[in-house]
């Protein structure tokens, strides 16, 4: 895992819960050498050049530009991104799930939703039929999506939101925490309140 934060270590719990075993790896090394129980054991070039002893990647940075551009640097490195899913996240067997995605405990994702890769569905939020996730989305603690909504690259669904159905959210957009989403929200903006308005670009 490259990133030794409190993300990372939910992370890592749940890779170890799905049978892996976890070493993380932190740009800020030997500034920060622990991770909870977890011991950093070099920066992103000692990750590299330790590249033939992993089975797999994850990227345990919740920044979701910094996220990407790392992921997308390792790829190119040839590191397998892993899949994790939590055992009780509930995933429909139509829907898809892509490389280097997270899904965390009581999470659901229905049918024919679509998660782009490099994305996290954090704890219990919920992801319903036939939505479309862009590349490194982040939905956040219980936040949910109704059916048919399209979420655009890089954006971030604070904790808590609800975004109605048949919504489209551009690219790059922040949506605050609680905020009910009820129209389209365009690319670059950061929207709040009940309902959703725009507070920044």
């Amino acid at each position: 895992m490259l990133g030794a934060s409190g993300h990372g270590k939910v992370i890592a719990d749940l890779a170890e819960l799905l049978g892996y075993q976890v070493t993380f790896f932190d740009a800020r090394w030997p500034q920060v050498k622990q991770n909870g129980c977890w011991p950093v054991e070099g920066d992103e070039q000692a990750l590299v050049s330790r590249r033939a002893e992993f089975a797999a990647l994850v990227i345990a940075i919740g920044n979701n530009q910094v996220r990407a551009e790392r992921q997308l640097h390792l790829e190119k490195e040839g590191f397998p991104l892993a899949t994790l899913i939590h055992p009780s996240a509930v995933v429909s067997r139509y829907a898809k799930v892509a490389p280097g995605s997270v899904v965390f405990a009581n999470a659901v994702i229905n049918a024919d939703a679509q998660i782009g890769k490099g994305a996290i569905i954090n704890t219990g939020a919920t992801v319903d039929h036939d939505c479309q996730l862009g590349d490194f989305v982040h939905i956040s603690p219980g936040a949910h999506l109704a059916g048919n909504v399209v979420v655009g690259a890089g954006s971030w669904v604070g904790i808590g939101a609800a975004v109605r159905q048949g919504i489209t959210i551009g690219k790059d957009v922040m949506i605050g925490a609680g905020a009910a989403v009820v129209s389209d929200i365009p690319d670059g903006l950061c929207v709040v309140g009940v309902p959703a308005r725009p507070l920044a670009r």
